[in-house]
């Protein structure tokens, strides 16, 4: 019998109602009536008297609650064993390559800081792929952009959109426009092929790529002008300030985790991960 149907099947007998049983454990009520539904199909039996206020156990349902019991602290014992012989395995963590300079260092010294001294394996691809290996089970946790008009993950910074050249200053006026870009994946990609395009500015796509180091060599060497995260540029790149250009659009980036994750990476140890970036952020913010 599954686990979660269990669990879902003590929630309602113990609180009374499916309302409520739905309520503590995060489901809608839809969900854990179809988990009865399946239970009751498993075994053959109804579980529950429908007819009678309040709800109550029909005979079968009171034989299964204390089985219920048995099979999901058995289940929870041994799953509790082989957490804590796993904590020492690596944790495998996602990030965008242009996000491995400037923010990964103090995500990985933070996230230390309050799981210990852990080994992390570290992949680095474009928020969409790193989202297929959380829904794959192959990564623990990743940080990525933020998709728009989404509230997944936990907010590490807010930050926006820039372009951003080598030092010649004058490659911006060219035309047909050099330009390096982020994969199609990338956020800026699309934008700023589009307004470009509305500006009026015929581009030279140079390439796109998910390597930052990429596109900092390309712009480096004055071969073409780049669109990336204003924390990710580095010192001996400058920010283009060219009201010619068309604006880029501001990113939220954020931490993700899988729904089985490493026994560390609790969702209370990313709460707190995020509150400690949220406020060094602050003091940037303030002076914005």
């Amino acid at each position: 019998m599954d686990i979660d149907s269990l669990r879902s099947f003590l929630a309602i007998v113990d609180t009374g109602s499916f309302t409520r049983a739905a309520a503590q454990i995060h489901r809608t009520q839809s969900a854990i009536s179809m988990q009865v539904k399946r239970l009751e199909e498993e075994l053959g039996s109804p579980l529950f008297d429908r007819e009678k206020r309040p709800l109550s156990l029909s005979f079968a349902g009171q034989r299964l609650v204390s089985h219920a019991r048995r099979l999901i602290a058995g289940h929870d014992e041994a799953l509790d064993a082989f957490k804590r012989e796993d904590t020492s395995r690596p944790i495998r963590l996602g990030c965008p390559d242009d996000y491995a300079e400037s923010l990964l260092p103090q995500f990985i010294k933070t996230l230390r800081s309050q799981v210990g001294d852990q080994t992390f394996d570290i992949l680095c691809a474009s928020s969409t792929r790193l989202r297929q290996r959380l829904d794959r089970g192959e990564l623990d946790m990743a940080i990525i952009t933020r998709s728009p008009d989404s509230d997944e993950g936990w907010l590490l910074k807010h930050d926006k959109g820039v372009w951003v050249s080598g030092s010649d200053t004058d490659l911006v006026h060219r035309r047909p426009l050099p330009v390096a870009l982020f994969d199609k994946n990338c956020k800026f990609h699309a934008t700023a092929l589009d307004g470009l395009g509305k500006f009026g500015i015929e581009v030279d796509l140079v390439t796109f790529t998910t390597s930052a180091s990429t596109l900092k060599g390309l712009a480096r060497a004055n071969l073409a002008i780049s669109a990336m995260a204003s924390g990710s540029v580095p010192p001996d790149l400058q920010i283009i300030h060219d009201a010619h250009l068309p604006p880029l659009p501001a990113v939220d980036i954020v931490v993700v985790t899988a729904s089985r994750s490493h026994p560390l990476i609790t969702p209370s140890a990313v709460s707190q991960l995020s509150h400690t970036f949220l406020t060094q952020e602050l003091p940037q913010a303030s002076l914005a």
